[in-house]
């Protein structure tokens, strides 16, 4: 059973998605994300398999969840920095976690 503590080790922020381009190069369709996180973490990497339930510009300027203190993870031919949070909806498609109202960028998730 995980404690408080094993969560407390989980770092994950707020950001908002600054860029976003097709991953051809991945096995399975993803888009590469850029995200930003404010000025303590900055803008980090990372893909995500999303291509499914939205479009880019649907994705652009929103605010997502995601893992920052993970190792980068080679994914193809690109690096992936933080891990963006989603669930699978019945058909098994990712749906981003993003908070319903307007949050800061780079607040830790408690």
């Amino acid at each position: 059973m995980a404690t408080i503590e094993d969560f407390n080790k989980l770092d994950i922020r707020t950001g908002k998605i600054i860029e976003i381009k097709d991953f051809p190069e991945a096995r399975k369709p993803s888009y590469k994300l850029k995200i930003d996180f404010g000025p303590v973490i900055g803008i980090k990497r990372s893909s995500a398999q999303l291509t499914h339930l939205y479009r880019k510009e649907d994705l652009l300027n929103k605010t997502i969840l995601a893992v920052v203190n993970f190792p980068p993870r080679q994914i193809g031919p690109s690096v992936s920095e933080v891990l963006t949070l989603g669930v699978p909806n019945k058909s098994g498609d990712t749906v981003i976690i993003m908070p319903e109202q307007v949050v800061p960028l780079g607040v830790k998730l408690y």
